[in-house]
């Protein structure tokens, strides 16, 4: 239960957020938040991550409920006693979830932290990429401890 409420959270924060970004600013609009360190600025973004793909929501739409059953998929097969993948899949799942929303409601995600050196991305953005640093440095973490059992043997 504590995997589809953590997605769920997540999927709600994101969607409060990019509501009110929709609601209280208009396109293109930039409000400096940290000494132009870090901007929030309205963008729609009609593709996938960093803008690519523009014009092919219908195919990212697919992709997002096919990534979406994997990760339900390996959230059940993963044993509930691994809190740290099951969180990272949460992470994922809310993100996913929060995204493939907008596509569907408004033919577009609204993207609003800015950096300036690289693409305004969202809540979700982040959630999804959290989790996949997590899923990787514990692959990374269990690949070390494998290699390292192996080596104990000879």
């Amino acid at each position: 239960m504590l995997f589809y409420s953590l997605a769920a959270v997540i999927f709600v924060l994101d969607q409060i957020l990019k509501n009110l970004v929709n609601k209280y600013m208009v396109i293109g609009q930039s409000l400096p938040i940290i000494d132009n360190i870090v901007k929030l600025t309205y963008v729609r973004n009609t593709g996938a991550a960093f803008s690519l793909f523009l014009g092919y929501s219908s195919y990212l739409i697919v992709i997002g409920i096919l990534a979406m059953l994997v990760i339900i998929y390996f959230h059940l097969t993963v044993p509930r006693k691994h809190y740290y993948s099951q969180v990272a899949l949460a992470f994922i799942l809310g993100g996913s979830l929060g995204n493939l929303f907008d596509r569907i409601s408004r033919g577009f995600v609204i993207d609003y932290i800015d950096f300036g050196f690289w693409p305004v991305f969202n809540l979700a953005d982040i959630m999804i990429n959290i989790g996949v640093v997590m899923i990787a440095a514990h692959i990374l973490k269990e690949d070390k401890k494998s290699i390292n059992d192996v080596s104990d043997l000879m």
